[in-house]
């Protein structure tokens, strides 16, 4: 996985490329840990993303409590048709928020 990310102001925005997984997911959460607190609006973009796994939806479930707890929000955008499936059986596109 490829992390790219641009800050704007108190908005992070987050690209990923290759898959969101048990063996990448700890690395997405070790770059966010420190942005998270600063900021009020968190993007990801899963244009080039090709595969989100349980790993990743828990770092994004993780992300999202932090901004929620700080007044802050979060939204997904180019999520893809399976893992938007997924995202609309668990109920988490409603909470998150896509795009």
């Amino acid at each position: 996985m490829e992390i790219r990310s641009n800050l704007n102001g108190d908005e992070l925005k987050v690209e990923l490329s290759g898959e969101l997984n048990a063996v990448t997911a700890p690395e997405l959460s070790t770059y966010l840990a420190p942005h998270l607190e600063k900021i009020k609006s968190l993007v990801f973009d899963f244009k080039e993303c090709d595969f989100v796994s349980s790993a990743g939806i828990r770092v994004l479930l993780s992300s999202f409590k932090t901004l929620k707890k700080n007044q802050g929000n979060m939204r997904l955008e180019n999520v893809g048709p399976n893992f938007k499936d997924v995202l609309e059986a668990t109920g988490l596109d409603v909470a998150f928020g896509i795009l």
